[in-house]
């Protein structure tokens, strides 16, 4: 069985967004195929989009033995599983998971891009993300994250002690 490195963030604004990353995170660890390798701390982040309550955001690598569409299926369901609705663009959610890096793939197919095409760009992906994965190079820009992470405005980007 080949297992692969892939990295994903986690997100939530409704609820105890903090319970619902740590119990989120739990739930990928238990998840046939998946297992949790390192996570993150959590960070608490201003939202993008219509006005809402802030995020609490974090990154997770896993080792999974899925294909790349395989463990985006499961992170929707796992989505689902925590009463996320897909009512407007960038809108509130209980749980985001996105599929950031499937090892170095490079993949442009509906529904799933690789690597996440707005990760280089956002400061609560990359934080969290340059914490447990700084030398992981993104495999289109060639740069490690903790480069990327050095290339964003993170003034933003809050630390949660927990």
């Amino acid at each position: 069985m080949i297992l692969i490195k892939t990295a994903i963030a986690l997100g939530s604004n409704l609820g105890d967004s903090l319970a619902t990353i740590k119990s989120a995170i739990k739930t990928l660890d238990k998840t046939p195929g998946i297992s949790v390798k390192s996570y993150s701390s959590c960070y608490q982040t201003a939202a993008v989009g219509p006005p809402q309550p802030d995020y609490i955001n974090a990154c997770a690598i896993l080792e999974v033995e899925l294909e790349a569409q395989q463990l985006l299926a499961t992170l929707l369901e796992i989505e689902a599983k925590f009463g996320r609705q897909r009512r407007e663009k960038w809108g509130p959610r209980t749980l985001d998971l996105d599929l950031l890096l499937y090892d170095n793939l490079i993949l442009e197919t509906p529904p799933l891009v690789l690597p996440h095409p707005g990760m280089i760009e956002r400061a609560f992906v990359l934080v969290p993300l340059a914490e447990i994965a700084p030398d992981w190079v993104h495999p289109v820009t060639g740069s490690t994250i903790a480069e990327l992470v050095n290339s964003v405005d993170c003034s933003e980007v809050r630390k949660l002690i927990s």
